[in-house]
């Protein structure tokens, strides 16, 4: 036997003793990570966070107010980790991470966000307004921003761009969070959290189960969104219901994932689309993909029967206005981040910023995206794919994007049978990370 032959064995064994090593240190550095972040934003009102109840003030001593530079350098090391730990997952060889260590590390990234402050936005505030106008003030949230509430405790928590808008979400969410509103300001925010935390177990069970019924390995489909840094610190640390929304999604995807779904497994999903619809529309996007992959009748009529008892819902709850999506979706398309993809190009052909005939550009550019998909779909391609490349387009072409918004496809690239997408999610989830550090290493030059 050769000297190379030998050593091959001999090297097996020695990254068989490493990696698990690795793979441990790697996952303590995620944690400190993330511990940084939420000890700090409980240390006191800093620009990244939001003004607040202090929930989490027992925390406060132990932390320093959080800044710039400490987060963005937080973000970027717990970036690195996650890509570290998702590199020695997917060589089986290794062996690094169990699916005991990886439950258990998802979890205690989960348990340190739940139990730390709002972070990076103030849309849970917005949440809650909407949900005390209805309960505590007896005004339409579809018709009234929460200026209208200007006396409540809440009020001075709300984003000062939102405060005399009225609620975009659905009128399931709208529902959802009404029992919310008696519980107090602070006990709402902790309601919120904890659905948020709820959802995100869900999305990642479902996660798990669809990995394994098609035959990809679920503990890394989990690792992949449920250490992502996004995930965890902006989408779960912010207690957004995009949570809610990416819950209904995989529920969807579970019933239809196999081969030959039942009629009633079909109609079910499809109705369950509707219903994430009806807490955010931005989920509707799998509706098409999946109605030509499945080429029968039954999720149409299950679509339509969530529709008309969603609509129902909605105008008996809140009359016209509360089913009056689309005039939602089109006022909300017309704002423009700083973070977008057509704002930052804007910039780079030396325009000052996004102008009307970008947006009908950008809308022009989505439906023919979709189209293309819809094609590819109707010809076999993988449905669940077609939907993740759909809300990542939605995401890459919306001139208000952001953190959270990228996560959207995160759950079905890591299920999906074309690969190319999840490698495009994370390449935009990395632009987007490089985007937020580029004063930092402007600093440094």
């Amino acid at each position: 036997m050769s000297a190379v032959a030998q050593s091959e064995p001999l090297i097996g064994v020695r990254s068989q003793r490493w990696a698990p090593v690795l793979g441990a240190l790697l996952a303590l550095v995620l944690v400190a990570a993330t511990a940084e972040i939420v000890l700090d934003a409980a240390a006191g009102l800093s620009p990244l966070i939001p003004k607040q109840p202090a929930i989490a003030g027992w925390l406060s001593p132990i932390g320093q107010r959080l800044g710039y530079r400490t987060f963005l350098i937080a973000l970027l090391v717990g970036a690195g980790a996650y890509t570290g730990i998702l590199v020695l997952t997917r060589a089986p060889a290794l062996g690094a991470i169990s699916k005991r260590s990886a439950i258990v590390l998802i979890a205690a990234l989960h348990a340190i966000v739940f139990i730390g402050p709002i972070l990076l936005s103030t849309d849970v505030f917005s949440y809650i307004a909407y949900a005390r106008m209805g309960v505590e003030h007896g005004l339409n949230p579809y018709v009234h921003g929460p200026s209208a509430i200007s006396t409540d405790p809440v009020f001075k928590y709300v984003g000062h761009d939102w405060r005399k808008v009225a609620t975009a979400y659905g009128p399931l969410y709208t529902l959802l969070s009404y029992p919310l509103a008696p519980l107090g300001v602070d006990g709402a925010v902790w309601a919120m959290k904890l659905m948020a935390t709820l959802a995100s177990a869900g999305t990642l069970a479902l996660t798990w189960r669809c990995a394994r019924a098609r035959d990809l390995d679920p503990v890394w489909a989990i690792l992949a969104v449920g250490l992502n840094p996004l995930y965890i610190v902006y989408g779960l640390g912010g207690a957004h219901n995009d949570m809610v929304m990416l819950l209904a999604m995989m529920v969807a995807v579970a019933l239809t994932i196999a081969p030959r779904a039942s009629p009633g497994r079909q109609a079910g999903a499809a109705a369950v689309v509707v219903a994430g619809a009806l807490v955010k529309a931005t989920v509707a996007a799998l509706l098409p993909f999946m109605i030509v992959s499945r080429r029968r009748v039954a999720p149409i009529l299950g679509a339509l029967g969530a529709v008309v008892l969603g609509a129902l819902i909605g105008y008996v709850a809140f009359g016209v206005n509360g089913i009056n999506i689309v005039a939602a979706l089109n006022r909300d398309a017309a704002f423009v981040s700083t973070d977008s993809f057509a704002n930052e190009i804007a910039h780079l052909f030396g325009k000052p910023g996004v102008f009307p005939i970008d947006h009908d550009l950008l809308k022009g550019g989505l439906v023919l995206i979709v189209l293309h998909l819809l094609w590819r779909t109707w010809r076999g391609y993988d449905w669940v794919a077609a939907s993740g490349w759909a809300l990542l387009a939605v995401s890459v072409t919306s001139t208000w994007l952001l953190a959270w918004y990228i996560l959207w496809p995160l759950p079905l690239a890591v299920v999906s049978r074309d690969k190319r997408l999840l490698w495009a999610t994370l390449v935009i989830q990395l632009l987007f990370v490089v985007h937020q550090i580029s004063p930092l290493l402007a600093s440094v030059q």
